[in-house]
């Protein structure tokens, strides 16, 4: 059978397709808000619904203090669930406060209920829409509470998305504890020798818009092997050269996960309720 001329193969074009395709088949889910409104257990977020656990109301009465928790990347797999017990004994330690853990884009409390959005496969993921996201969230819980001051408690990525925060939407939190914290981006990923990230932004970057009346603790363990103590050190100078008060502590001995374990985070958190 006598065959028709072969079409000639234009280069590259192969290849731009599966580029797209791969480009297409990565893009997140559209945002999805929540069904039913909680604030106890879910609220949206500039679109997307997440997961809270939340303690201290309503025993903490009207004008609590609010201190909400933002756990780290989870890099290893799993549920991100580690500080629930973080934001419980926050709340048990201090009656006035209420205290809310929040699942971070993507991710899933271990209890059969995930945060919609994406975590890009726990890497690179403090985006703006994300951290967008949180600081909704953030809104919601003060529109509902109406606290006398709200502070936000990071650990690592949450931390990295915390300090965002304070200067992406300002005034929304009063202050900020912000534990391990990939402060620079940029000189974090250097010092591991990883490549540039495309989509996360970084605190160093925002220190500009955070307003002058913000307080900001950063705390960091010596022996931290993933977000050395340079990186919280470098970020507290640039607030204090804007006149913000901060301060940096380095916690001897300490490794990644066990400075956000530390007394001393539970202790910055009530040195910030108490500040005047």
């Amino acid at each position: 059978m006598r065959r028709g001329p072969r079409r000639p193969r234009i280069p590259g074009l192969h290849a731009a397709a599966v580029a797209l395709f791969a480009l297409a088949t990565a893009v997140p889910a559209r945002a999805a808000p929540c069904a039913t409104e909680a604030p106890d257990a879910q609220l949206t977020g500039a679109g997307e619904c997440l997961v809270l656990r939340t303690f201290g109301a309503p025993a903490a009465g009207t004008r609590p203090d609010l201190v909400v928790v933002l756990h780290g990347d989870v890099s290893g797999g799993g549920p991100a669930r580690y500080h629930f017990a973080i934001a419980a004994a926050l709340a048990a330690d201090n009656p006035r406060v209420v205290s809310v853990a929040v699942v971070r884009p993507g991710y899933d409390d271990g209890d059969g209920r995930q945060s919609t959005g994406t975590h890009h496969g726990r890497i690179d993921s403090y985006s703006a829409a994300n951290i967008d996201a949180v600081a909704g969230v953030v809104a919601r819980l003060k529109a509902h509470h109406a606290p006398r001051r709200t502070i936000l408690v990071g650990h690592s990525g949450g931390a990295a998305t915390a300090g965002v925060i304070l200067g992406r939407h300002p005034g929304l939190a009063d202050g900020a504890v912000l534990v391990a914290c990939p402060c620079n981006i940029s000189q974090w990923l250097r010092a591991r020798g990883r490549s540039p990230w495309i989509r996360s932004e970084s605190p160093s970057d925002w220190v500009a818009g955070v307003p002058a009346a913000t307080r900001v603790v950063a705390i960091t363990g010596a022996a931290d092997d993933l977000t050395a103590p340079f990186l919280a050190e470098a970020y507290v100078e640039q607030l204090a050269a804007l006149g913000i008060a901060a301060r940096v502590e380095i916690l001897g001995g300490a490794t990644h996960n066990g400075a956000f374990r530390d007394p001393a985070m539970a202790r910055a958190v009530a040195e910030l309720i108490a500040a005047p």
